[in-house]
């Protein structure tokens, strides 16, 4: 009778063993990059599929405790101007410019809207920010009003449009245009 208690053991502790195997290669860890960069927490290739975290999606990730994650990442073009011309390259120094961003299929309300600069170094100024209140726009348009841009350092100037899902949330990127400036 002890035999069969322990060879029981014995297939019990195989089997899980087995199975815990099964599973590690069945899921395996990656890295992932996306426009360039390395996402941190890299991701899974699970039966066939690759499953990254939605943080790593861009736009606004929530979680409601259910099990539902909502992910707000709207369609933002958006254009720069120099007086009445577009651009997209500048030389060093101060320029006056505004940006115009067309936002289409924001299909949850948010609370705000900005656009900012980032440049080479990191350094972000806010340019222009805009309440929405409690009216769903589910397409529109946002303007900066003209204001003077300083690019002192030549390299690549981020123009960063965000969204604000809260009033009491923080902002949030979920597009952005790249300004080289050179000598």
């Amino acid at each position: 009778m002890r035999w069969r208690k322990v060879a029981l053991c014995v297939v019990a502790f195989s089997l899980m063993g087995s199975s815990f195997m099964f599973a590690d290669a069945v899921s395996q860890k990656i890295r992932v990059w996306s426009n360039g960069k390395e996402i941190a927490d890299g991701g899974y290739v699970i039966d066939g599929k690759t499953y990254i975290p939605a943080r790593e999606a861009g736009g606004i990730v929530s979680w409601d405790g259910s099990g539902k994650v909502t992910i707000i990442k709207p369609n933002v073009h958006m254009v720069l101007f120099k007086g009445d011309n577009v651009f997209g390259n500048v030389n060093t120094g101060k320029l006056k410019i505004k940006v115009l961003a067309q936002v289409d299929s924001l299909n949850d309300e948010v609370a705000a809207v900005k656009i900012a600069i980032a440049d080479p170094s990191g350094n972000v100024k806010d340019i222009q920010s805009q309440e929405l209140g409690s009216s769903k726009k589910e397409d529109f348009w946002f303007s900066t009003s003209e204001f003077t841009y300083d690019f002192k350092d030549t390299g690549k100037y981020r123009v960063g449009f965000y969204i604000k899902a809260t009033k009491n949330s923080d902002y949030v990127l979920v597009s952005e245009k790249v300004i080289t400036a050179l000598q």
